[in-house]
């Protein structure tokens, strides 16, 4: 089974070491180079309704590169679309939900396909997929990526934990979720989007029972917005 590693701080490349027959496949445009053994090729993961659906959910490419160790042992790198860190997990005894734009690559023998979101708050807001989340599924590793510094988190029972929904990169499947507009637990709708707006809380994602969340230092939407301004404050200024 091909070797993951992460290489380089604080913005690291995923190091894959593989051998004659290794399968691994990844995000389209995730390569940065590859030894002369490996082949690339650009596939439809899990066939066209959830390479479909993938898309749909994730806002991830169509197509996905598919690396294989063909011609013998061979090494590649890959890199995340953003500025940001990487994290590889252990898939099997445990499995992740994946918010968007998370998944860099995994393992052949690991699955990442689209299901309907269990949180109906999800479904309207935030950035969880929507109707349908990305879940992981079978035995071996996938790589995941966030804007910023990446972080543990272990939810315990009976000390439930509230994360700013752009900040949380993936978690445990086993573990309840639900999505509100606010960290208050008694202020009614209308009170919590009131105190969303004046707090600048935004949307927050509310876990309980046992297992780990992977959160990020950075919120990307909040990074992308705040670049979008300053590229269009400069345009106006040269003007």
């Amino acid at each position: 089974m091909a070797q993951f590693s992460l290489v380089g701080s604080p913005e690291p490349f995923l190091h894959v070491s593989m051998r004659r027959g290794d399968k691994i496949y990844c995000e389209s445009n995730a390569m940065v180079m590859m030894e002369s053994p490996l082949e690339l090729k650009g596939r439809l993961q899990g066939g066209l309704m959830q390479s479909l659906l993938r898309r749909f959910a994730n806002d991830e490419s169509l197509f996905q590169q598919h690396i294989e160790a063909v011609r013998g042992d061979g090494d590649c790198l890959l890199s995340a679309a953003l500025d940001g860190d990487m994290q590889i997990l252990d898939v099997g005894a445990t499995q992740y939900l994946l918010s968007d734009g998370a998944f860099v690559a995994a393992h052949d023998s690991v699955q990442v396909k689209a299901r309907l979101n269990s949180s109906l708050g999800g479904a309207f807001f935030g950035n969880t997929g929507g109707f349908l989340v990305m879940e992981t599924s079978g035995q071996g590793q996938v790589v995941v990526s966030g804007c910023g510094t990446l972080f543990e988190l272990e939810v315990e029972p009976n000390k439930d934990v509230t994360i700013d929904n752009g900040h949380v990169v993936c978690w445990d499947s086993r573990l309840n979720y639900n999505l509100s507009i606010s960290t208050s637990q008694n202020s009614g709708f209308l009170g919590n989007l009131v105190n969303s707006v004046t707090s600048g809380e935004g949307m927050v994602l509310r876990f309980s029972g046992q297992g780990k969340v992977v959160i990020c230092s950075r919120n990307r939407n909040n990074f992308l917005q705040w670049l979008t301004s300053k590229l269009n404050l400069n345009r106006n200024q040269s003007n």
